[in-house]
């Protein structure tokens, strides 16, 4: 089924997506996109079915199409101080903050959010395969994470973040189990299955 081009008819609306909650390393990343009410792509869905050569090139039509978008992050210290679910709202309201076309209608990706000033918005469960604006905010969120994740694995190469985004994968563990962790790890996380003492 296609993608659908908005909520609500005549109403400029800001998808909204993030990355990388579910990660035992880095920062949330989220994305807010304003697009075209006409718009069209032909590839453009959930970033999670893209593959990485699609995701970057949807990444500059994007933000060549969009009228407006923005990416916000928040750091692992802010998550482990704030609750990963606290984190992921905060890093969408830092990204409508910066939005340079203030939206009047915030379409969530997920159950649950926290309200941003006086914006309306609708929670929508599995929003980044209905709607092409959250499908384009998960695209921005998720390239803008991977390049962050990329520049942290050139200092921890061992824990294979350009692979896995510091998602937790049998590798990595396996690495947080043999080097210890790093000052990017969510000590907030478990990081371990045996939950052993790491810090």
């Amino acid at each position: 089924m296609p993608l659908l081009p908005f909520f609500r008819e005549n109403t400029v609306e800001a998808g909204c997506d993030e990355a990388g909650r579910g990660c035992l390393a880095g920062p949330v990343v989220a994305a807010a996109v304003i697009l075209p009410a006409d718009y069209s792509h032909d590839i453009l869905n959930d970033s999670k079915k893209l593959s990485l050569k699609q995701r970057n090139l949807l990444k500059v039509d994007i933000r060549r199409d969009a009228i407006a978008w923005a990416v916000g992050v928040v750091s692992h210290l802010e998550i482990d101080e704030i609750n990963i679910l606290n984190a992921s709202f905060l890093a969408m309201h830092r990204a409508v903050d910066q939005l340079t076309v203030r939206p009047e209608l915030l379409l969530i990706d997920g159950n649950r959010f926290k309200v941003y000033e006086n914006l309306p918005h609708e929670t929508v469960v599995k929003g980044d395969g209905k709607y092409l604006s959250i499908a384009a905010a998960s695209v921005l969120a998720k390239t803008h994470r991977d390049e962050l994740m990329n520049e942290l694995h050139q200092e921890h190469p061992e824990y294979g973040w350009h692979t896995n985004a510091g998602y937790p994968t049998m590798a990595h563990r396996q690495a947080i189990r043999d080097y210890g962790i790093t000052p990017h790890h969510r000590k907030s996380f478990r990081l371990l299955p045996e939950q052993l003492e790491l810090f």
